[in-house]
């Protein structure tokens, strides 16, 4: 599989998505043209609990994030689909998944059923079609890190796919779920001993994360319903919208984003205030 050091070779910064194409409209039309008129700022602070999440982001023992559609431009198991000639049917079982509308591991299952994917598969894919980093994204996990702040991936999402990615941007650890492969490299199954491979498995991991690091703030920030699941025990979620859309989500968001920018500036102005009044002081 693809180094780390070989994937930020790979990784572009952004690149046209061929699978939300007509979200954007046409060859990527304004975000906001897919909201019924909304402008993406507008959205930017829309939230049940704008303040409080604002709050809590800032001061943030560790932060969570989804994967698929959020630190990256795709989703991994449609790429991967697509490439392996599956591509229309998987992407249906992915949004009624993300939409909440079937529970996670048996869209998981029947996706990866529809698929099969051979270990020589999957490296052709990373090979070929490089993952593209959400913009911003990279230089949020930086001012997270700056701040002393972990920062943890939590996806359903498959593990070989997800962690060189990681590794480049600084993640400081991932759950994820692995693919199981013969000794011939054919496909087999996965474990279903991951907790990111069931519905609850999110919660789960952030529970276990605050029990073994001893966290007493965790946001969660993500593009989809498994994501909102997991407040609690995060404290708070923070939706993503800058790929895709999902009423749900934005329903369920404390403060829905769709721009990792806006959470910058918000750690940014932060620190500035905290640096003005202590050079008052």
């Amino acid at each position: 599989f693809p180094t780390s050091s070989s994937l930020s070779v790979m990784m572009r910064p952004m690149r046209r998505l061929s699978f939300w194409r007509g979200s954007f409209g046409g060859s990527g039309g304004s975000f906001g043209d897919s909201f019924g008129g909304f402008s993406a700022r507008r959205l930017m602070s829309v939230g049940r609990n704008v303040a409080s999440a604002r709050s809590l982001l800032r001061r943030a023992d560790a932060v969570c994030f989804d994967f698929d559609s959020t630190v990256i431009l795709e989703e991994g198991i449609d790429e991967l689909a697509e490439f392996c000639g599956a591509g229309e049917a998987v992407r249906a079982w992915t949004t009624k998944a993300m939409d909440g509308g079937i529970p996670f591991d048996e869209a998981l299952r029947a996706r990866l059923e529809l698929v099969r994917p051979t270990a020589s598969d999957l490296r052709r894919c990373l090979r070929e079609r490089p993952p593209s980093l959400s913009p911003g994204v990279a230089a949020f996990v930086a001012a997270l890190k700056d701040r002393g702040t972990k920062v943890h991936v939590i996806s359903g999402g498959f593990r070989a796919m997800i962690e060189p990615v990681a590794a480049v941007i600084g993640v400081d650890s991932v759950f994820a779920n692995t693919i199981l492969w013969d000794d011939a490299g054919n496909y087999r199954g996965f474990d279903d001993d991951e907790p990111t491979a069931r519905d609850g498995g999110k919660p789960a991991v952030i529970a276990h994360l605050k029990e073994a690091y001893g966290y007493d703030t965790v946001v969660m920030i993500g593009d989809g319903a498994t994501d909102a699941q997991a407040k609690p025990p995060a404290d708070a979620f923070v939706g993503y919208g800058g790929v895709v859309q999902r009423d749900a989500v934005v329903a369920l968001a404390d403060w829905y984003v769709t721009d990792f920018n806006v959470l910058i500036d918000e750690l940014l102005a932060h620190d500035d205030d905290r640096r003005h009044t202590t050079h008052n002081i």
